[in-house]
Parts: structure tokens; sequence; C-alpha cells
């Protein structure tokens, strides 16, 4: 099974945060496949399955905590991918590609502490902080509208790579080579 993460924090304080470019991506992808994320009882995340091969999941664990659901969603030989925001890309780029370390991206720590590093990562620009801003506050904030407007083209974008991929209508260099090389701007 393909198991694909958006990462974000749950509740509407966080909505349309840069934090939740991930999550808003995976949701993409579900209306798509006209599924909904359902939370079952006292469970720590939300999640659809489309067919006997995907399955889509939004930790609600909160973003540094977002590796804890990985026991609860992921089965020996099941193929990961995760889609998270990332500070060192601009708005309107994003980046596929497999393996890596963090980068400092906290999501991604706890991530790579329940799963091997070799997992697919899909990162949804979301530029640097304006000197003086605290990168939590700014990954917590709320987009401008030019800049929102970016990453909603880059979101569009990066579903429909994944949805690609998800497919196996292109090899995954091919979909990388498209992903890196595009841009909203």
């Amino acid at each position: 099974m393909l198991v694909v993460f958006g990462l974000g924090n749950p509740g509407t304080k966080y909505e349309g945060t840069r934090h939740n470019v991930g999550v808003e991506t995976l949701l993409k992808m579900a209306a798509y496949y006209q599924v909904s994320l359902k939370r079952r009882c006292f469970s720590s995340f939300s999640s659809a399955t489309i067919g006997d091969e995907v399955k889509l999941v939004f930790p609600l664990t909160y973003m540094n905590e977002s590796g804890k659901v990985v026991p609860k969603t992921v089965n020996e030989g099941d193929e990961v991918i995760v889609i998270s925001d990332q500070m060192d890309l601009p708005c309107g780029k994003i980046r596929l590609k497999k393996g890596g370390s963090s980068a400092g991206h906290n999501g991604l720590k706890s991530m790579l502490s329940f799963l091997p590093n070799n997992f697919t990562r899909m990162y949804i620009g979301v530029g640097r902080p304006k000197e003086g801003v605290s990168v939590p506050d700014h990954v917590l904030s709320k987009f401008s509208e030019e800049d929102r407007a970016l990453v909603d083209k880059a979101e569009e974008k990066a579903a429909s790579i994944l949805e690609s991929l998800i497919k196996g209508e292109e090899s995954f260099a091919i979909l990388q080579g498209q992903a890196n090389s595009w841009s909203a701007i």
C-alpha cells in the first residue's frame, strides 16, 4: 500500500497557515478521488482509503509529533510519501525527492524517528521569514493574498503530480523533473 501523509496542524486556528500546506495538498488529492478524510473515535489521525492501494493520512497530533501516527498507519512494506511545507523554497515552487534529512523541519524530524529516511517527500514552498520574524511565527502565519495565490497553484500542481505518481502514469524521474522545474511565479 502507498501511504500519503499531509503534514499540518489540526484545528481552525491553523487553517490557511504556511505549516498547513501539506494537509491542504492532501485534501486536494482527496477531492480529486472524491473521498473524505474521516477520524475514527479516539484516533490521532484522519484518513481515507482509495481502493486497496492508497491511504491518505492527516496526523492530528500537531506538526512536531506527526510521526507518532506512523505505527498506526504504516505496515511493513508500505511505500510512504510525506507532503510538507518548505521554507527554503519560495512560494509557488515545489520539490519532489526521495530520501534526505529533516532539513530542520520538526514534522519531518518526527516522521524520521518512526520511518527510514528513504521515503518520498513533496515540498511546497512557503518562503523564508522576513527580517525580525521568528521561524515559528512565520510558519504559523497566513499568507499574503499574492503568496496565497502562488501557493494555491503549487498545491494543485503538487496534487496533480502525486496523482500521476499514484496512477503510475510516468516514472518517478520524469515526475520529479516536472515538479522540480515547475513554478507558479
